[in-house]
């Protein structure tokens, strides 16, 4: 392999993967085709897989670029049954509260297609069960803080790379985001410099589910060219 000292650091050869335009415009066309085929899924199995291809998949989500190649992401799974029922019950507590008094009746009104309401099930019957977690800072092993950058834009980036690659895995998830989350650092005890992004609960699909007809936005709807 090549190196090459640049500003008084190593960096090495990066040979990029090239395709003539034809193979490009299909590959593309491929993709988008397949991702268009993904849906947030609630109604998901308890049946079980290899836990290998759940750390492929967070493999994946973890060469999403980061600010400084900090990459500040925990990956928390949670296989425990007693664990994900106590993250059930209080999830719900906080989704009872959401929507019995915190959204507004605007919001209440967006989510009726979707058909979601405080219950949430799936955290309990998934086999695994994964809490992403933002790094806000790093600390040395003398307790020492150091910064992390551009949090969340990394940490979001790496959640749509996992969804992706769950995706590809044939098997399906969604964003669930119980507000406030601080009770998954106190059930999980994760350190201080953790703070709850999203839970993402992972296996196949039912043998028979149904998902909202939602229509995504068109490409003019989403793309502005200068």
């Amino acid at each position: 392999m090549k190196t090459k000292e640049i500003k008084g650091f190593k960096h090495v050869g990066y040979d990029p993967q090239r395709f003539d335009e034809a193979e490009m415009t299909n590959r593309s066309e491929a993709y988008y085709a397949y991702h268009d085929l993904r849906r947030s899924v609630r109604d998901i199995s308890d049946r079980p897989f290899p836990k290998e291809i759940l750390e492929n998949i967070i493999k994946t989500a973890s060469t999403a670029p980061s600010g400084a190649h900090k990459q500040p992401w925990t990956f928390c799974v949670v296989q425990d049954p007693a664990i994900k029922s106590q993250i059930r019950k209080a999830a719900e507590k906080e989704e009872y509260e959401s929507y019995q008094s915190r959204m507004s009746d605007r919001w209440l009104d967006d989510l009726k297609p979707i058909g979601t309401d405080w219950e949430k099930p799936f955290l309990e019957k998934v086999p695994y069960l994964v809490v992403l977690f933002k790094r806000v800072f790093e600390r040395d092993e003398e307790g020492n803080k150091s910064n992390n950058y551009y949090v969340n834009e990394s940490v979001g980036i790496a959640a749509g790379m996992f969804i992706s690659a769950v995706h590809h895995a044939g098997l399906v998830t969604l964003t669930h985001t119980p507000s406030p989350m601080n009770f998954l650092s106190d059930i999980l005890k994760r350190p201080d410099n953790e703070r709850a992004f999203l839970v993402l609960p992972v296996g196949f699909a039912e043998e028979e589910i149904y998902v909202p007809d939602l229509k995504r936005k068109t490409l003019s709807e989403v793309c502005v060219w200068y």
